[in-house]
């Protein structure tokens, strides 16, 4: 089927490369293009100041070198269409009025820094390996503590707002509002990953507040901003991340995270001394299934982000990048501790987690207990692999690559984990 069609029980991108855009779609083009996108800086900051009611970036570390390091390799892409532009300000604009907001909150309640961070667990993995299915697994616990997709977004509540007479809080009903409207746009979405605003997410949106992750990658094709953010010194932007986690705990606790992220894959040694005491899942799956299973879900997303698709660039920076991060991974892996961590291969997570969670819970000194036992159960049996649709991948067809070819370049990762072919 093609991807414009309605239904994701079986997705084949018989258009990835050349789409056929629904009437929706096309609508939501030609109004956004007909409305240029600015990135001033001093305007943004404005806008953020306003909404946050509070106007200390707290720049002594940089941020403000940073912040036009960002804004300039977005502005170095010129292939985005206005729309992303525009979503991609309003991200700028939310991660200024989040950082004024956590400053303000900090200087209120400066014993947040104090609180401490009890060993965490942190999945750790490439894109599409699993991670985000873990993750949600072991948030089923009820005495972890889990970041939702619309905490993630607006962590810290503006001053003076809260929840409204019906008990909503505004930052799960906007994040709502856009999950909503992205259904109507792109509606496949869900089949590649779900980003609903109760659904478990990353740390790297906290972990841009310092404008300081790798996240940007994802939005944009900015390999600057990929050299400026490797050349950093992370230590530092992960004990930002920490103080966000801090204010976090404050605002409802408690204290014992569940983590995960790609980008900890080529940051170890800053994630561990971090947080030295974390219990680790590290996931592994083949870097084909990989590479093929996120290029395809950005050439998807670009029929609206960009006024072009380029299969072949799409390969080249990602089969790279995977590859950096799996360096990463492999060189630093002794980092952490045999005894705080665990691998695991992608096929255990389809039906034989059980198992991985014993393990993972005995590493960490924690009782796995029965009413937690029920609820992983019960989270797995309304969580099948495939639940929103299965895509069907072809890498020749679309990518101009066979998976042999792609796999030969991973053979170093193949020789030090138990990872399988698919």
């Amino acid at each position: 089927m093609s991807a414009a069609g309605s239904d994701i029980a079986d997705l084949d991108f018989d258009d990835l490369t050349s789409p056929r855009l629904t009437d929706v779609q096309r609508q939501i083009l030609e109004y956004t293009e007909a409305r240029p996108v600015d990135f001033d800086i001093d305007r943004m900051l404005a806008e953020a100041v306003e909404q946050a009611g509070a106007d200390d970036l707290d720049d002594t570390d940089g941020f403000g070198d940073r912040l036009r390091a960002h804004v300039a390799a977005i502005e170095a892409d010129h292939g985005l269409r206005q729309l992303t532009r525009s979503t991609l300000r309003q991200r700028v604009v939310r991660l200024l009025r989040n950082r004024l907001s956590l400053t303000e909150l900090i200087k209120r309640y400066p014993e947040i820094e104090s609180i401490t961070i009890e060993q965490p667990f942190v999945v750790v993995g490439m894109p599409r390996s699993g991670t985000t299915h873990l993750v949600n697994l072991i948030a089923a616990d009820p005495r972890r503590r889990a970041l939702p997709y619309w905490e993630s977004q607006e962590p810290i509540p503006a001053r003076g707002e809260g929840p409204g007479i019906d008990g909503i809080d505004p930052r799960y009903a906007r994040a709502k509002a856009e999950h909503d409207a992205l259904m109507v746009s792109a509606p496949v979405v869900a089949a590649m990953h779900d980003r609903f605003p109760e659904a478990i997410e990353e740390e790297v949106e906290l972990l841009d507040l310092d404008l300081a992750g790798y996240v940007l990658e994802w939005h944009a094709r900015v390999p600057d901003w990929r050299d400026y953010y490797l050349a950093l010194d992370q230590t530092r932007h992960y004990g930002y991340l920490k103080k966000v986690l801090q204010a976090l705990t404050f605002l409802r606790g408690p204290q014992t995270w569940i983590l995960k992220s790609p980008q900890h894959c080529e940051q170890l040694g800053a994630l561990m001394t971090t947080f030295p005491d974390a219990t680790v899942a590290f996931t592994h799956r083949d870097p084909v299934a990989v590479v093929q299973s996120a290029i395809t879900m950005m050439a998807y997303s670009d029929r609206l982000r960009r006024t072009s698709i380029d299969p072949q660039w799409l390969l080249d920076y990602w089969t790279d990048r995977v590859h950096r991060l799996l360096t990463a991974c492999v060189r630093d892996r002794e980092l952490v501790e045999a005894d705080r961590s665990i691998d695991i291969n992608f096929h255990q997570l389809n039906g034989t987690e059980m198992p991985v969670l014993d393990q993972l819970y005995r590493r960490a000194g924690v009782e796995l207990t029965p009413k937690v036992r029920n609820r992983f159960q019960q989270y797995l049996d309304g969580n099948p692999r495939g639940k929103h649709g299965r895509i069907r991948y072809d890498l020749q067809r679309h990518f101009g690559v066979s998976a042999d070819e792609l796999r030969r370049r991973f053979g170093f990762y193949f020789d030090r984990f138990d990872v399988h072919p698919e």
